[in-house]
């Protein structure tokens, strides 16, 4: 494991600390809302803080496990582990939101009125702000630091706001019009919204857990990096990417000159790889593969039986 992988490994444990932190003071905060209010979109936005501890808990797990070092039974190291937090993480929003609705429905059969509007819904809004804030945290560090797990977690809190949001209207509607079935079908559409977050991302778990290429922008910079030699005569192919957490892995085949020799191979290896590990600036694995550039194999799909200048005048 490299120095730069630890460190970006101990920074997302630092932001998971800090949402379960943020989880347990706004269960508190919303709980306390419901009590004194009664209403069951409060409730709903209660149970879904709930299932944020959890999923914060899973989410510290998940990254300490995925910055172990490789071992004999994990020589590609421990990355995948995030997929699982993610993954746990969806299937729990989407149990929140069965619970949310069920809770929702029983309430939409037996309205009932509600009490210490005011205080309740100021509670709320704090609680909503704090998440607010958390999430936002969480979703930069998520994208700096290319984690799944910190992105699902900032998803997760983003939904908690908007429910908050809802539910915040839905009760002041409900305080205006004095229709009081308005509070469980609000409690029933934020349950729809948190089940399409849910569905999201388990997506986004399973494109990761299938070795998606890497995003086209990243592609890009490995093709200005090798277009660079490809003007120097120096030809690639069987080029593949793939995503592991916050680990990239990169595999090419590189043809050259078969006169040259095996260290003036290695050493133009070690250029690309050195050139390609400063553009992508981040946690990246490469897979170099040396061939002759007059190997019939090498010529397949690609045109390559004319002569090539040498890069190097050789």
């Amino acid at each position: 494991m490299t120095k730069g992988s630890a460190t970006n490994g101990a920074t997302a444990r630092r932001y998971a600390v800090l949402s379960i932190a943020a989880a347990v003071f706004t269960i508190g905060l919303k709980l306390g809302a419901y009590y004194l209010t009664g209403s069951v979109g409060l409730f709903s936005d209660a149970a879904e803080s709930v299932v944020n501890l959890v999923a914060a808990v899973a989410a510290l797990w998940a990254l300490t496990l995925a910055v172990r070092p490789p071992d004999e039974e994990h020589a590609f190291g421990h990355n995948k582990a995030e997929y699982f937090s993610s993954g746990l993480e969806s299937a729990l929003i989407i149990i929140a939101a069965a619970w949310i609705g069920v809770t929702a429905w029983g309430r939409l059969m037996d309205p009932q009125p509600l009490e210490n509007v005011g205080l309740g819904l100021s509670i709320t809004l704090c609680a909503a702000a704090l998440n607010g804030v958390v999430a936002l945290v969480l979703l930069r560090a998520g994208r700096r630091l290319r984690s799944i797990t910190l992105r699902a977690d900032a998803q997760h809190l983003l939904t908690d706001v908007w429910t908050s949001v809802g539910v915040v209207l839905g009760v002041v509607m409900v305080q205006l019009t004095g229709w009081l079935v308005l509070d469980p079908l609000i409690g029933l559409v934020v349950a729809a919204n948190i089940v399409w977050t849910g569905f999201r991302l388990l997506r986004d778990t399973a494109q990761g857990l299938l070795d998606r290429a890497l995003p086209p922008e990243e592609q890009e910079l490995i093709s200005g990096v090798l277009s660079r030699y490809e003007n120097q005569g120096i030809r690639f192919h069987a080029l593949r990417t793939r995503a592991a957490g916050q680990r990239r892995f990169v595999s090419m085949h590189v043809l050259v000159p078969g006169r040259w020799t095996v260290k003036r191979g290695h050493d133009l290896s070690e250029k690309i790889e050195g050139e390609l590990a400063n553009a992508l600036q981040g946690n990246t694995t490469f897979f170099i593969h040396i061939e002759p550039s007059e190997d019939p194999a090498s010529f397949e799909d690609q045109n390559l039986d004319r002569e090539r200048p040498d890069p190097e005048g050789a």
